[in-house]
């Protein structure tokens, strides 16, 4: 079927929030290796997507099963796009400091936080992913021993909105909180949310999460 671009590109969004898997893996594929679109652009798309997935799981109208087959179908895209990006790094550089990044608490969504840590290891980062839905506790744990420079707080779903302040107030009572930036990123993330919760910065794609690493750490682009 040929269709223009941009009708294309709302109807990757369409199917992919639909969760019209067999329709949707196969058209970013093709946009990826046939059409050869940009890979960043049909993760852009992808994260639209995954927008109005989030907004229908919290109206009720999706619920796990949902999250989990988005989260599988960005999975499938993703294992192909990322190669793309790869292809037009330069590699071999010495790390230019240590990312710590998670989904916090109460939240199981990784679509967006495995497209930045990427795309921070392939600019050059340190990262170490620990997951989701991560206690309080094991992001203090995981500081103490890894010494990050940032960490990365993602949350898709708004009640991660809570849990994020929870988690930077309790960075603060263990005196942590001066020894890295923190960075907060996912769904419906704004600057109010950023100072609701207490971090430094936030980002709304993978792009801006690298760019504010390069800032903090004094990296030129």
């Amino acid at each position: 079927m040929s269709i223009a671009q941009n009708d294309q590109e709302r109807q990757l969004v369409e199917w992919l929030a639909d969760m019209n898997e067999d329709d949707a893996v196969p058209l970013a594929t093709r946009m990826l290796l046939e059409e050869g679109v940009n890979p960043m652009h049909v993760l852009d798309l992808c994260r639209e997507a995954m927008d109005i997935v989030g907004k229908r799981f919290e109206e009720g109208e999706y619920f796990l099963p949902e999250l989990v087959l988005a989260g599988e179908m960005l999975d499938n895209v993703g294992a192909i796009a990322k190669p793309l990006i790869k292809q037009g790094d330069g590699g071999g550089a010495a790390k230019l400091g240590k990312v710590l990044i998670g989904t916090v608490h109460g939240d199981l969504h990784d679509i967006g936080k495995n497209i930045v840590t990427f795309m921070l290891d392939i600019n050059g980062f340190e990262v170490k992913d620990i997951g989701v839905d991560v206690s309080v506790q094991t992001f203090i744990d995981e500081i103490k021993a890894y010494q990050p420079d940032v960490v990365g707080l993602s949350g898709f779903l708004t009640l991660a909105f809570d849990s994020m302040k929870e988690t930077i107030a309790a960075f603060d009572a263990a005196g942590l909180r001066n020894d890295f930036k923190i960075m907060i990123g996912g769904g419906q993330i704004d600057e109010t949310v950023r100072s609701y919760t207490g971090a430094d910065a936030f980002g709304v794609n993978a792009v801006e999460a690298v760019g504010l690493c390069r800032n903090w750490l004094g990296v030129a682009a």
